[in-house]
């Protein structure tokens, strides 16, 4: 049997992180077994559904290497096909026009609560005569398709997740609409009805996702066996929990994977973090790894059935260990657009080679992509304000003099990694000052500050684009 699964999202929104965590899971048992990873975009929902929605998704899915080998399909492209399996189950008497009318829904609920009873259609129009629905009819109703639920069925199916599970049809809610009113008098396919037929005309055959789905199954299977389909295994994976235990939402801020793209985070960072919720490896100590390493390790004994719980902070230190072992070519490739976006200029012989210099410098020090715009701003601006400290360290006595003596310096000696710290001795030695001194004055002149990157690099940075001599002329006026 080869393995064929499936990830399905719904154009009505950007690709969410519960989906793309989804979306691993599938690829990595897929890729495991050698097997096919099937797109496929369920947007019956024309209302909602949005054609940059679901460009969102295809990116989303690329920029986190999870390609598929098949699709994506569209289901707005395949009415056809739930519209004959509907005819079908009508005519094999599975599922009946229900003329129910939306009053009559409201009225029966109140009733229900009124008893402290759960809401559940009681299948009132599931044995109609021809003439009582042609009365229907001619009064002008509008109809719905339902499928027949038998209260005393009980579905079972184990789990790979979750082991046995059982539901009885009497928890189901009475008979399922499968489709709306339409005007060719078949109905408009709904969820529950049009995934079962795509599963079983693309051979799905194993279906992995969310335990929020578990209800819904229940009422699949049914809908498999009326079909004579064979029941695809299931697999329900914990749900991506906030800090605080509850399901992840809008609520908390960042959801969707084009988000934590804008936020700086790597798509191998996100990736492997995502792998981690809800599945460990057999190594428990090993946290990093890729796609492909994962794949080879994975297996749904290791998924976990507790809900997993979203840390940012583990999501930070994993995203820097990609950042810190990053080429510096990539990593400036991947910076280049957050500094461009930051309205950053270019010019003034901040080519290529400078720029991978400051990648250089920047890199060991970055969580997320978007820190390089703070920490690297002095290096893209004319002149820097000075902080409460450096002012106080250009302030402090001899710090004028040691600038001037770098200044002077300047002009006789061309700077270079061996000159500058040659240059800084010869201002020490000349002047009888601390080294120290020297040091956090031209930090404070270059930077505006006492804290940062590698003091000499960032000198040299400045004055290949010729920044540091109005800066040290700058401290020194603001020294004085």
């Amino acid at each position: 049997m080869t393995v064929r699964v499936r990830i399905a999202p719904s154009p009505t929104g950007n690709l969410h992180i519960g989906t793309a965590r989804t979306a691993v899971f599938n690829w990595l048992f897929a890729r495991h077994h050698g097997g096919k990873f099937i797109l496929r975009i369920e947007d019956t929902d024309l209302e909602r559904s949005r054609p940059e929605y679901t460009e969102n998704i295809l990116e989303g899915l690329r920029w986190l290497g999870l390609n598929w080998d098949e699709g994506p399909f569209f289901q707005s492209q395949r009415l056809e096909l739930y519209k004959q399996a509907v005819e079908k189950l009508l005519a094999q008497g599975l599922a009946y026009r229900c003329y129910t009318t939306s009053e009559e829904l409201e009225a029966l609920r109140e009733a229900q609560k009124a008893k402290g009873e759960a809401p559940r259609y009681d299948n009132r129009h599931r044995n109609l005569t021809p003439e009582q629905e042609a009365a229907f009819k001619a009064e002008g109703r509008s109809f719905v398709i339902r499928f027949k639920i038998e209260d005393d069925r009980e579905i079972v199916w184990d789990d790979l997740v979750r082991g046995k599970m059982s539901w009885r049809g009497s928890d189901l809610g009475g008979d399922m609409v499968i489709a709306r009113a339409s005007e060719d008098g078949v109905g408009q396919p709904l969820y529950n009805f049009v995934v079962v037929v795509d599963d079983i005309d693309m051979q799905i055959t194993h279906v992995i996702r969310g335990e929020d789905h578990i209800a819904n199954t229940a009422k699949q299977i049914l809908l498999y066996e009326a079909m004579g389909a064979k029941i695809p295994q299931f697999a329900h994976s914990p749900l991506i929990l906030n800090m605080e235990g509850r399901k992840l939402s809008k609520r908390d801020g960042v959801t969707s994977i084009s988000d934590f793209k804008q936020l700086g985070f790597t798509s191998e960072g996100l990736v492997n973090y995502m792998t981690l919720l809800g599945w460990s490896a057999p190594d428990s100590t090993q946290e990093i790894f890729t796609l492909e390493a994962a794949a080879k390790e994975f297996s749904f004994e290791r998924v976990n059935k507790a809900g997993a719980k979203f840390d940012w902070a583990k999501l930070d230190w994993l995203n820097s260990q990609y950042i810190h072992n990053m080429p510096v070519s990539q990593l400036t490739d991947l910076l280049i657009p957050y500094w461009e976006a930051a309205g950053f200029n270019f010019d003034g012989g901040r080519d290529r080679a400078w720029l991978e210099q400051l990648v250089a410098l920047l890199g060991p020090s970055l969580t997320r992509l978007k820190d390089a715009v703070a920490q690297s701003q002095l290096f893209f601006t004319e002149t820097v304000e000075f902080s409460e400290e450096a002012s106080k360290q250009l302030q402090q006595e001899g710090s004028a003099a040691v600038l001037q003596g770098i200044l002077a310096a300047l002009e006789t000696q061309e700077l270079q990694e061996a000159t500058a710290q040659e240059i800084i001795k010869q201002v020490v030695k000349a002047q009888n000052v601390k080294k120290g001194l020297v040091m956090r004055s031209l930090r404070a002149a270059l930077t505006g500050d006492v804290h940062g990157p590698d003091l000499i690099q960032s000198w040299l940075l400045l004055h290949k684009i010729g920044l540091d001599r109005p800066r040290l002329s700058k401290a020194i006026a603001a020294s004085s």
